[in-house]
């Protein structure tokens, strides 16, 4: 049995089949060597019972993951899932390489995430070019979750949001500022915590508030990180994650504004990396 993996901070998603065909699919957190070893990645796993079912069947692993981009970090989720699927050769990798594979379809472009966090590269049919962006949400993951929910928490602190939307932000989530600052400060997944507030933006997207916010998110993204490659004005660009699907009429909208063409728009890239793997590909 062959078991795909594709992981952001946020969530997982697997998909394990045989012989071509999808078997079972589930979803577990998400399993970011920058904040997770095996102490939560084992537990996570034991406590889904559909993983559980078919430990003892799978024997390769694709892991896709988010963080996963040196050899001392692919270590820590391979090690880990080693410890839970016994029988199982295992392949960790970069989300990006998941992205490249679901997207590209085999051919030269530049692949985008817009999820909890933002990231992009270019892919040349076989490799990706080293990326200078996935700086994290401290310093980067321009026009993410992340960074979308860094804005609205600072400006429902300083009291400039919209009275309308600050009330309706008030009753979503009554927070305050000190309960905030923990959060981002002083407990785990930050980055998450902070990302869990784009919910709100899908939710009031036709505010003219909201709509100005992701549109100048999306701005910065594409200048911050797509205009960096010269090869946006010879190849597609494609995009997936939440954040990418949900507003893509917007990013449809800047990426006409910047001249760029741009290709798939997907939700998850697991669907293109089940079909892949089940169907006997291999990885590039």
């Amino acid at each position: 049995m062959i078991l795909i993996a594709d992981s952001g901070s946020t969530k997982a998603d697997w998909v394990a089949g045989v012989n071509g065909k999808v078997g079972v699919t589930f979803q577990t957190r998400g399993m970011n060597p920058f904040f997770h070893d095996r102490k939560f990645i084992v537990p996570e796993l034991e406590s889904n019972q559909t993983s559980i079912s078919i430990r003892e069947k799978v024997n390769q692993i694709y892991f896709f993951g988010a963080g996963c981009s040196s050899e001392e970090r692919n270590k820590i989720i391979r090690d880990a899932l080693s410890l839970f699927f016994t029988n199982a050769k295992i392949i960790v990798d970069h989300d990006m390489l998941g992205c490249a594979i679901a997207l590209c379809e085999g051919k030269p472009g530049i692949s985008c995430i817009l999820g909890t966090g933002s990231n992009t590269f270019y892919f040349d049919g076989k490799n990706i070019a080293e990326t200078r962006h996935g700086l994290g949400y401290v310093i980067g993951d321009e026009g993410s979750g992340s960074y979308y929910g860094k804005k609205l928490l600072s400006w429902f602190i300083y009291k400039i949001l919209p009275s309308d939307l600050e009330e309706q932000f008030r009753i979503k989530y009554p927070l305050s500022k000190e309960d905030i600052i923990r959060k981002v400060y002083k407990e785990p997944d930050p980055n998450v915590f902070l990302a869990s507030f784009a919910k709100f933006l899908s939710d009031h997207s036709s505010h003219p508030f909201i709509t100005d916010l992701v549109h100048k998110g999306m701005t910065e993204f594409f200048e911050t990180n797509i205009l960096s490659y010269q090869e946006y004005k010879k190849v597609p660009v494609h995009f997936v994650g939440s954040i990418a699907w949900h507003f893509k009429d917007i990013l449809n909208k800047v990426a006409k504004e910047k001249k760029v063409t741009t290709g798939n728009i997907i939700q998850k890239p697991i669907s293109g990396l089940a079909d892949y793997f089940l169907s006997g590909g291999q990885m590039p």
